[in-house]
């Protein structure tokens, strides 16, 4: 198995949206903002090489929005989803898998191009991986989720019939999957068995190594109280088992791991993914 990191390029949010109740005193330590209150997320995604699969997480923001919506975010950074692939000399056709996290537009964004002004599947040979529950959601929004779902994004990929709903637990070989309700119903978290560790792709439901604090839930979760709950199972098994954290949105980190403190889960060690696969 090889794991690569896929950079897609950079963009800003509003620290209070991302911190929600927490004081930006506290949350800037780790995440400063600029004039504007906005602070810098990366848009990372994993490729997963295992025998003949080759498995994409998360696929980016795009580039297919309108000049309107852009300006929302200040996309910043050389990066780019094809860029980071073609370093790998992996095409998009060679991609048998795109495993969506779940679908709001940061996440699924790039899986769809528009070319002619007509849109078309990046990654035509892959099978596109949701849950049913999600993607209903994604397709009858509620109010508070309705501006991070667009259907431009992912509505295609089940009229080419290229789409397919997995359950909670095992999926590929050395892939296991859990299911997280907080940020947003039916968020899948993919769990790597990479040789005898364990990689886990954090997606939203722990953003950056700022958010290890229970009460760092950001704003933008529909269910804050469930993600606490969530989060705290979820970080005390992290630090027992030893799990590798791939951060999608930490600007300076790739990967984190955590450990049992006087005050609860604590920050153990920070750096780039290679760092710290055997």
């Amino acid at each position: 198995m090889k794991i690569h990191v896929i950079n897609t390029g950079n963009f800003k949010l509003d620290g209070g949206a991302m911190f929600g109740v927490v004081p930006k005193t506290l949350w800037s330590k780790t995440n400063p903002a600029d004039e504007n209150n906005m602070c810098s997320w990366a848009m990372r995604c994993l490729l997963i090489e295992n025998k003949n699969e080759k498995i994409l997480i998360d696929t980016g923001i795009g580039n297919k929005q309108s000049e309107k919506f852009f300006n929302f975010f200040y996309l910043h950074g050389k990066d780019s989803l094809i860029g980071s692939l073609k370093k790998i000399k992996i095409t998009p056709e060679e991609i048998t898998h795109v495993f969506f996290t779940h679908l709001h537009f940061d996440h699924c964004g790039g899986a769809i191009i528009k070319k002619n002004k007509t849109l078309k599947l990046l990654f035509s040979n892959a099978r596109h991986i949701s849950n049913k529950m999600h993607w209903e959601l994604a397709n009858n929004p509620n109010k508070r989720e309705k501006a991070s779902f667009l259907k431009e994004n992912f509505s295609l990929i089940s009229k080419k019939n290229k789409l397919d709903f997995i359950k909670e637990g095992p999926f590929l070989k050395d892939l296991d999957v859990k299911f997280f309700h907080g940020h947003t119903a039916g968020q899948m978290i993919p769990i790597i068995n990479y040789n005898s560790q364990k990689v886990v792709f954090m997606a939203d439901l722990l953003p950056s190594i700022g958010h290890i604090p229970l009460p760092y839930v950001m704003g933008y979760d529909t269910q804050p109280l469930i993600t606490l709950k969530e989060k705290k199972q979820f970080l005390e098994e992290a630090a027992e088992e030893k799990y590798i954290l791939f951060l999608q949105h930490d600007y300076v980190y790739e990967c984190c791991t955590v450990k049992k403190g006087n005050k609860g889960i604590e920050l153990d060690k920070c750096g780039k993914l290679c760092d710290f696969l055997n």
